[in-house]
């Protein structure tokens, strides 16, 4: 009976290393809403792209250390719905579509409450969908989409208030692909453990290169690709288009994508 109580306490507590980066993803969110309530809308996009930095990192690092846990996994999506649904929608409204009006908050409102409802649908689905895709725009790379567009503005001097239609039609778009039924690569099939040809590492070092010279239109463009892939890999799986292939609750009429063509 003792062993049993020894046991049940010795269960109880947080692991520390996965849900220090969880934190750290969720400061960096609360940050950008922050920094662009006070107008520092630069620092505000890159503490976005540093949260999905972490967001990347905590559950691999849980997996690697086996400190995978309930707790872990709720944590994580309350963390990503503040970094990666409050903070862009706030930070794309304080930077163009305030002087919108209701279309501006409207715009606004929809990015965040997809995000939410994007959020929701995958912790429903952890353990029965299809982990080399994901079913709608994964909420950390819709987020890149307005955190990547407003650094680009903001690094190259655009009037917010020049394009602030345009921004509000992005926003909403954007928002919409996460509750859409498109299929995009979610990459987790990659061996993060095994070897790899020298080219490849020449390759990735390269990339790395590349970002590095302009890395808020670089990476603005690279998940704006990313967005659009969607839409190309799942119309290009099908033979005729339906309403259930763009939105719906059930995608299953889809058929998987054929990686080996």
């Amino acid at each position: 009976m003792q062993n049993s109580a020894n046991q049940t306490t010795k269960n109880k507590g947080i692991y520390l290393l996965p849900n220090l980066f969880t934190t750290a993803g969720l400061f960096s969110g609360f940050y950008a809403v922050i920094s662009s309530m006070n107008g520092h809308f630069e620092s505000a996009a890159i503490a976005i792209f540093v949260a999905m930095i972490c967001d990347g990192l905590d559950g691999r690092v849980a997996r690697m250390t086996n400190t995978q846990s309930d707790f872990g996994a709720e944590y994580d999506s309350m963390a990503d719905m503040v970094s990666f649904g409050m903070a862009p929608a706030i930070l794309a409204y304080n930077w163009a579509l305030s002087d919108l009006g209701k279309i501006g908050w409207m715009a606004a409102f929809i990015y965040c409450a997809a995000a939410a409802l994007r959020l929701a649908r995958f912790n429903t689905q952890v353990g029965s969908a299809d982990k080399r895709f994901f079913q709608g725009l994964a909420s950390p790379a819709a987020a890149a989409v307005i955190a990547g567009s407003i650094w680009s503005g903001s690094t190259y001097g655009v009037e917010p208030t020049n394009i602030s239609y345009l921004a509000a039609l992005i926003t909403a778009l954007t928002g919409l692909l996460m509750v859409s039924n498109f299929k995009y690569h979610s990459f987790k099939d990659v061996d993060w453990k095994g070897k790899v040809n020298f080219l490849v590492m020449i390759l990735i070092v390269t990339v790395f290169a590349i970002i590095s010279v302009e890395p808020a239109i670089i990476l603005c463009i690279g998940f704006y690709l990313y967005a659009l892939s969607g839409p190309f890999i799942t119309l290009k799986s099908v033979d005729k288009i339906k309403v259930g292939h763009i939105v719906g609750d059930d995608p299953s009429d889809i058929p998987p994508v054929d990686d080996k063509k």
